[in-house]
C-alpha cells in the first residue's frame, strides 16, 4: 500500500449555509468511489479539520453519482455575516479535504500521475 493526498483522487467544491459547511467529494474515477468511501468517512473528516470544526459532521453518500457530500456544523464562526475570517463562505477549505492522506494499491494510476509531476 502506498499514501497519497486525496487531491489526486477527487475533486471538492464547497458551500455555506449559515454557519454550517457543505463539501461535495467526487472522485476523478468511479472505480475509487469504494476506496474513498472506506477511508474519508465523518469521523476521518473531523479529525481532517480539527478545530476548524465545532459541531457535528454528516457524510451523505450518493453512489449513482460516485459522489459524496458532508456537512460541517459551526464552522464558519457565526457564518458571513458575523465571521472575522477572511474567507467567511469558506470556499478554501476543500483544499483542507483534499489534502487528506489516503492509502491506496502500489499501482493506482494516481501514482503515475504524482510521479509525472515530479513529486514522488
Amino acid at each position: 500500500m502506498a499514501q497519497i493526498d486525496l487531491f489526486y483522487l477527487a475533486h471538492s467544491r464547497t458551500g455555506d449555509k449559515g454557519d454550517s459547511q457543505t463539501m461535495s467529494l467526487i472522485p476523478y474515477r468511479a472505480e475509487d468511489y469504494a476506496l474513498v468511501e472506506k477511508q474519508v468517512t465523518a469521523e476521518a473528516v473531523s479529525k481532517q479539520f480539527g478545530k476548524l470544526v465545532s459541531g457535528n459532521v454528516t457524510r451523505y453518500e450518493l453512489p449513482n453519482l460516485s459522489a459524496f457530500n458532508f456537512v460541517l456544523e459551526e464552522t464558519l464562526q457565526g457564518g458571513v455575516n458575523d465571521s472575522l475570517n477572511l474567507d467567511t463562505h469558506g470556499k478554501t477549505r476543500s483544499a483542507v479535504l483534499l489534502a487528506m492522506p489516503i492509502d491506496v494499491p502500489d499501482n493506482h494510476p494516481a501514482l503515475k500521475t504524482k510521479a509525472a509531476l515530479g513529486i514522488l
